[in-house]
């Protein structure tokens, strides 16, 4: 197992921020740890790397107790913190040449990382010249520069344009075929383009972990329709798989149905039955977001 949580708790004073937390990563496995502001994220991402210490509970790294055993499985771990400390004086190659110093790191490895992460164009310019998705390479190059197994990022895209966005997503892709990472994001998109499973937290507390594909698969699905005229709701009541109708005006609704079957083409003959024209259907089904505001609603 690259990660593992084994009922960790992290409290300062009265306030827990992570309460009784368990989830594991398995290697090779690309997961998008979530959570709103303040959740706990970034506790448990520094408690992985041993800089804090949990409360109560357990942390491994590839099979290593971090309490007992930083060193080893800071060497097995690359970390990417929210805010990239960079010594923007400094020239990338530089930069790179004393991180790989700091970790004993082949010299072959820098140029190794700076090829991985795009950086050979920019690889002879300072560090402050650079464009903040620029600085972002430069950041995981740091963390990928002594080879890790295991690869943790909190917030890697934040402030990025949708350009940068896009390169440093690829990236993550790229770097998720050979390295388990676990990286905390706000946007949700890039959890769906990236990610193989979800790990949601508030509150220092587990709310989901399961994967993409169970997450879709059990989505309910939600139409949005409207008639040529007004329906009573004991009539829509008939629809099979129905778990909740809401009626918004006289002839328009919002049916949410309990099943993976697509309702549409139920929809089309309920409304033949019903001598009823459909004006408008649209698919409304549930989104990581949403879902995402439902979970940590309180």
């Amino acid at each position: 197992m690259s990660i593992k949580v084994e009922n960790v708790t992290k409290q300062y004073g009265n306030q827990i921020a992570v309460n009784h937390l368990s989830f594991e990563v398995k290697k090779g496995e690309i997961v998008g740890f979530l959570g709103p502001n303040g959740a706990g994220k970034s506790t448990v991402m520094k408690m992985l790397t041993g800089y804090i210490e949990p409360s109560k509970g357990k942390l491994f790294v590839c099979d290593t107790l971090v309490s007992t055993q930083s060193k080893l499985t800071n060497q097995k771990l690359g970390y990417l913190p929210e805010h990239n400390p960079l010594y923007k004086e400094m020239y990338v190659k530089e930069y790179l040449a004393f991180i790989a110093n700091v970790h004993k790191a082949a010299k072959e490895e820098i140029k190794k990382v700076i090829h991985q992460t795009g950086l050979t164009s920019e690889a002879n310019k300072k560090v402050h010249q650079l464009s903040k998705g620029y600085q972002q390479r430069v950041g995981l190059a740091a963390a990928l520069i002594h080879n890790p197994e295991v690869l943790i990022l909190d917030e890697p895209t934040t402030g990025l344009d949708p350009n940068q966005l896009v390169e440093i997503r690829e990236l993550i892709k790229k770097i998720g075929k050979e390295k388990t990472v676990l990286f905390s994001t706000h946007i949700m998109q890039e959890v769906e383009a990236v990610c193989d499973r979800v790990i949601i937290i508030n509150k220092g507390n587990l709310k989901i972990d399961a994967s993409l594909e169970e997450l879709k698969s059990g989505q309910k699905q939600i139409l949005h329709v409207v008639f040529d005229f007004k329906i009573e709701f004991q009539f829509v009541n008939q629809l099979k798989d129905l778990e909740t109708a809401t009626n918004f005006h006289d002839n328009e609704w919002e049916l949410i149905f309990n099943t993976k079957e697509d309702k549409r083409a139920a929809i089309f003959d309920f409304a033949n039955e019903q001598g009823l024209r459909i004006l408008q259907l649209n698919s409304k089904n549930k989104t990581l977001e949403a879902l995402f505001k439902e979970v940590t609603a309180s």
